[in-house]
């Protein structure tokens, strides 16, 4: 596949490739900041973005594409196509079976697809109760089932627990045989070994065509490196400007805890607390129920009220507010980027975290004006303060999300996944934040995290979910 000449407009973002051959038998990953087209490519290859000019040749009949942006495009579809407002039952959106069976008349196919993508004993279950794993392992299989000559994918590991990034891992291996691969990625140490060149994308477009041998050797990856122990020692700085009194303690407690869905025990019998001076790393399989205890915790989950449940010193149920118990906690999860539906600027995602609001509805101070504006500047977005949320790219969104669980200065951050979607500046800028966070009490952490990469050396306790049973453990 030959492309020459490419302009690709999208919002504020754009790409421009002069001239690009992908060979036969070659396969790429590319790399580049968040904001400079990477997603762009992808939606443009498989017909869902128009380009401005371009010279396409050689190109393959069947492209299939894996993102994080078509995962929120099924996301509203669902959504709106949601009748529990019209019903007396919550309604779980389309089942596994359903979606697949709309892209796919086959049922040899759709059973192999299924078995590749390990979704077999999940035909059954609606959309809307798949975790973040599973939602990306059926994205995966709605690719495969097109059976495409040309597999592109972006950041295919993000969401996926440790069972099955080995899985996809020796997948992309058989598929490299089969088709030819495209991964958009932000982790060089995740690729498969059938990669074999980097393409390396900046704000003017393709920059470098390089083997994956001289991508591990290039000084740009430590200078990135050293660019984000500066950056993370500012954020920390500025968390310290805005740190709470210290919490109480525990400043989570939970006893006999369970939660259950149809009649199926997510888990239970859990008891637990978080103490000051503890960070938590929360571990499990995809589906075990990791964000839905941070959920129970940050008080969005319906059986939050049915578990006995303390939370900054108030009982669960006793009459509080909803303000008194989340002005003290921080979240960043991928349902809480997905539901961040309302289309604000970038300044009012940031300030909406003061509020503890999915945009904003009342009138902000001079000081939280400023208070925003500075974790924009931090996080490298203060260009993009009028930005409206949905025009931006997905690492950038992800950006925001963070910056509107620290600008309070929360006693407790609950963080899941929370470098999904991020470049490899921005990643280990948060992870060098996070660790400092946690080293020096800024806030207590609860951490989900499926990358050992991303583990965090200051973490020192541990809840382990398997087979409905949880475990507690310390270093």
């Amino acid at each position: 596949m030959i492309i020459e000449d490419l302009h690709l407009l999208a919002g504020q973002h754009q790409l421009a490739i002069k001239r690009w051959e992908l060979k036969a038998g070659e396969h790429w990953a590319i790399f580049g900041h968040s904001g400079s087209g990477k997603s762009l490519l992808g939606a443009w290859l498989v017909g869902d973005l128009a380009a401005e000019r371009a010279t396409l040749s050689q190109q393959p009949q069947r492209i299939a594409l894996v993102s994080l942006e078509q995962q929120q495009a099924l996301l509203e579809r669902e959504l709106a196509d949601d009748d529990s407002e019209f019903t007396d039952q919550i309604d779980s959106g389309h089942t596994v079976l359903e979606l697949l069976e709309a892209d796919c008349s086959e049922p040899r196919l759709l059973e192999r697809v299924s078995q590749q993508c390990d979704l077999t004993d999940l035909l059954k279950r609606g959309f809307r109760l798949l975790s973040t794993g599973e939602t990306r392992r059926l994205m995966l299989a709605l690719a495969l089932i097109k059976q495409p000559q040309l597999l592109i994918l972006d950041e295919p590991f993000a969401g996926l627990d440790l069972r099955h990034q080995r899985q996809l891992l020796a997948l992309l291996e058989q598929l490299a045989k089969e088709c030819q691969l495209l991964i958009i990625s932000s982790r060089d140490d995740e690729l498969p070994a059938s990669i074999s060149h980097v393409a390396v994308l900046d704000e003017q477009g393709l920059s470098q065509q390089l083997t994956i041998e001289q991508w591990l050797q290039h000084p740009e990856r430590q200078q990135m490196e050293k660019q984000a122990e500066q950056q993370s020692l500012a954020i920390v700085q500025a968390l310290r400007e805005f740190q709470q009194t210290e919490p109480v303690s525990p400043l989570f407690s939970i006893t006999q805890g369970s939660v259950s869905y149809a009649g199926e025990t997510l888990f239970s019998g859990l008891n637990w607390q978080i103490h000051y001076g503890e960070h938590w790393q929360v571990r499990g399989p995809n589906g075990c129920g990791k964000s839905t205890l941070l959920n129970l915790i940050f008080g969005d989950h319906p059986q939050c009220y049915s578990n006995h449940i303390e939370v900054m010193g108030f009982r669960r149920g006793s009459g509080e507010s909803i303000w008194q118990v989340k002005q003290h906690i921080g979240m960043v999860s991928a349902a809480l980027h997905l539901q961040y539906r309302v289309n604000c600027s970038a300044l009012e995602v940031v300030l909406s975290g003061l509020y503890d609001s999915i945009g904003v509805y009342q009138q902000a101070s001079e000081l939280e004006l400023e208070q925003a504006r500075l974790w924009l500047q931090l996080f490298g977005l203060a260009n993009l303060e009028k930005h409206y949320f949905k025009s931006l790219s997905y690492g950038q969104q992800r950006l925001l999300i963070i910056a509107r669980a620290l600008v309070k200065g929360p006693q407790l951050l609950l963080l899941d996944e929370p470098c999904q979607g991020l470049d490899f500046l921005q990643r280990n800028t948060v992870l060098k934040a996070l660790e400092l966070v946690a080293k020096h009490n800024l806030s207590q952490l609860v951490y989900v995290t499926h990358h050992q990469d991303d583990a965090l050396p200051s973490i020192k306790h541990f809840i382990d979910f398997a087979d409905g049973a949880v475990h507690l453990s310390k270093l």
